[in-house]
């Protein structure tokens, strides 16, 4: 049993340059798993390529079907399917070490006459002695195993800078009504296990009521709890891989979803952002209406918008306000700089073109159609963008939003839009209200806030997502220990002075609605200076010498920009959302941020401005990857967990 290190080099791995998270992960699957079988009599050999749920989804992250056929796969098959045999054929395993796939894999490869001639088997995590031994009492199955390997990759590469550990259903278990915390346990250890893969310096967000006087509970000590978890994880590994680095390699920051109870539920103003908000995506899916050629109903045409597309991949953390006009003059450049485009439009004609130049527009034409098609893909996506932007009287709501953020509003205000704005969406009232009450908890005690519900004409259901608000951050522990001032009242503002859930920062940009910023921004940037509080984030191994602080400044360019999108009173241009490439073969040693209940797609975008800004590369990790209405729902469906645990309980 061979043990294949999770770590990469000091310069990303493979390929002898510098590697992102997609990459590296790419080439461990590609090279360190299906080429390492590609050896003596089965180099040529067409090989079956054996997942379950999870790793097939590992795989298809970062690996097209023409990349895994490049490495002689010539069919990928789930192990829980039943399959037709193909005896002449080796088989390549990836798979978690269950009790489950250990009994489906000695079932294909134990009998007489087995599924497949070979096996090259690789756990995606560490397999228990005990099913280990049961692999190796097995004698049939051992003499037809050619490679039995630990490759420890069990996180989805969703981003350059990204990644999540596919637990899901973390915001339910670690916040919901448990009885005990096994199953919170449990998914923490799955985590640890699945983010251990470079050898940091931990910190975490500390318990704020973990003192000898007061409540500490199990949603308190998340972040102690996995960072303990994936200490001991590390533990292991260098003790059992022979090539465990020698000294910490990155930063790691663990946090939980209370750091920032606002983000997932505000409206972020990035076309990434608006597209997974308003436009009820299936994933990256969507669903693009072409007109058919045979002029019936419009065609419907699946589309992906991921990194493989490039204008999605320019465009993605740019402000919406500002996506229409890039993309018109992004059109216009288009036809100017392609004589294809040009003879499409009747530039030139037939008998003004040589034989080479028609010959060489004949063979940019399949180019040309893809791109003008990407094109006109998205100029119809900001159009529908725009359409119910408007429809829903976006821009209003938002400014009321952030001046909450930022105590530029208060519970007045909120009363006000309610009684002017009875045309808002159910969801976006919702959204307001578990806005104020992440910023004044105390206003949902009792009766007051059922007043305030009534008045938004909600139903009661969605009471229940904005009383949860108080599970997380100014409504976590400090909140639960005090005691119910019942000083509300639709009538009268509580607030004398100035209450924001967040500092004003110097802005970077000049549109509007880009006021708000996520909290992990302002942690990371601390913790790149060497200035995070080592009170509120400890350390669990000591850092050693000062890491390498060396910062960049953040690249911007002015243009114009529609004047909805400007601030009030200010007529400047705008910064230009585009990140120029950084050269990340230069940069310091990266940083780590773990977000256990979810990660939102505006602190996806913060890493990578942060990557550019810092000149170090800030990779964002979570449970899942969440948008506001999987959020809403998530806590419409908590129930309220605030069951004690005791110190002797603290086994981490």
């Amino acid at each position: 049993m061979s043990k294949v290190s999770p770590f990469p080099s000091s310069n990303g791995g493979g390929g002898g340059g510098y590697n992102n998270l997609k990459e590296f992960t790419r080439y461990r699957l590609l090279q360190e798993m299906l080429g390492s079988c590609q050896t003596g009599d089965s180099e040529s050999t067409w090989k079956v390529l054996i997942t379950d749920e999870l790793t097939v989804k590992i795989v298809s992250c970062v690996c097209k079907l023409a990349d895994t056929t490049a490495e002689g796969v010539s069919l990928v098959e789930a192990i829980e399917k039943e399959r037709q045999p193909f005896p002449f054929m080796d088989a390549i395993y990836f798979i978690q070490p269950s009790w489950r796939n250990i009994i489906l894999f000695l079932s294909d490869m134990s009998s007489r006459k087995p599924l497949y001639r070979k096996a090259f088997v690789f756990f995606s995590s560490p397999i228990s002695k005990y099913l280990l031994n049961i692999i190796k009492k097995n004698e049939y199955v051992l003499t037809r195993i050619s490679a039995l390997r630990e490759i420890n990759l069990e996180y989805l590469a969703i981003d350059t800078q990204g990644f999540v550990t596919n637990n899901d259903s973390a915001l339910e278990l670690l916040y919901g009504d448990e009885e005990d915390s096994r199953n919170g346990v449990a998914c923490l250890n799955q985590m640890a296990a699945r983010v251990a893969t470079e050898f940091p310096f931990v910190r975490y967000r500390a318990a704020k009521s973990f003192d000898a006087t007061t409540m500490t509970t199990f949603s308190d000590l998340i972040p102690t709890k996995l960072a303990a978890g994936i200490w001991d994880c590390l533990m292991r590994y260098k003790e059992t891989i022979p090539n465990f680095p020698a000294k910490e390699t990155c930063e790691l920051l663990i946090l939980d979803r209370s750091v920032d109870q606002i983000a997932p539920i505000i409206h972020e103003w990035t076309y990434d952002a608006m597209c997974h908000d308003l436009l009820n995506l299936d994933g990256n899916k969507y669903v693009h209406e072409i007109p058919s050629k045979t002029g019936g109903s419009p065609e419907k045409k699946h589309v992906l918008l991921d990194d493989r597309d490039p204008i999605w991949l320019e465009f993605r953390h740019a402000h919406i306000g500002v996506v229409s006009e890039w993309l018109h003059e992004k059109a216009i450049n288009f036809v100017k700089e392609n004589k294809t485009a040009q003879f499409d439009h009747s530039r030139y004609s037939q008998a003004e073109l040589s034989t080479r130049e028609l010959k060489q527009i004949a063979q940019a034409l399949p180019q040309y159609v893809e791109q003008r098609d990407k094109l006109a893909l998205h100029q119809e996506i900001a159009s529908r963008i725009y359409t119910i932007m408007a429809d829903l009287g976006l821009q209003k709501l938002a400014q009321l939003e952030q001046d909450l953020v930022f105590g530029d509003a208060g519970i007045k205000d909120v009363i006000k839009y309610l009684t002017r704005k009875d045309d808002t969406t159910g969801e976006n009232k919702l959204r307001l209200l578990m806005i104020l009450a992440a910023i004044h908890p105390e206003i949902f005690e009792g009766m007051e806030g059922q007043k305030l519900m009534k008045l938004a004409k909600l139903p009661p259901g969605d009471m229940k997502a904005v009383e949860n608000m108080k599970l997380f951050g100014f409504g976590g522990s400090s909140y639960r220990n005090k005691s119910s001032s019942g000083t509300f009242s639709l009538k009268f503002d509580i607030q004398k002075k100035k209450h924001s859930a967040r500092k004003e920062r110097p802005s970077e940009e000049t549109l509007r609605f880009s006021r708000f910023y996520p909290m992990i921004e302002e942690l990371v940037e601390n913790l790149s200076k060497g200035e995070l509080s080592k009170e509120d984030y400890p350390y669990l191994n000591d850092p050693g010498p000062t890491l390498n602080q060396t910062l960049v400044a953040h690249s911007m360019r002015s243009r114009r920009t529609p004047t909805w999108a400007l601030p009030q009173n200010s007529d400047n241009g705008i910064s230009r959302a585009r990140h120029a490439s950084t050269d990340l073969k230069k940069m310091g040693q990266r940083i780590f941020v773990v977000i256990v209940g979810g990660a939102t797609r505006s602190e996806l975008r913060v890493c990578h401005k942060l990557t550019a800004k810092l000149k170090r590369e800030v990779i964002l990790g979570s449970s899942s990857l969440i948008d506001p209405a999987t959020f809403i729902t998530k806590l419409k469906m908590n129930d309220d967990a605030t069951h004690e645990l005791l110190l002797d309980d603290l086994q981490i």
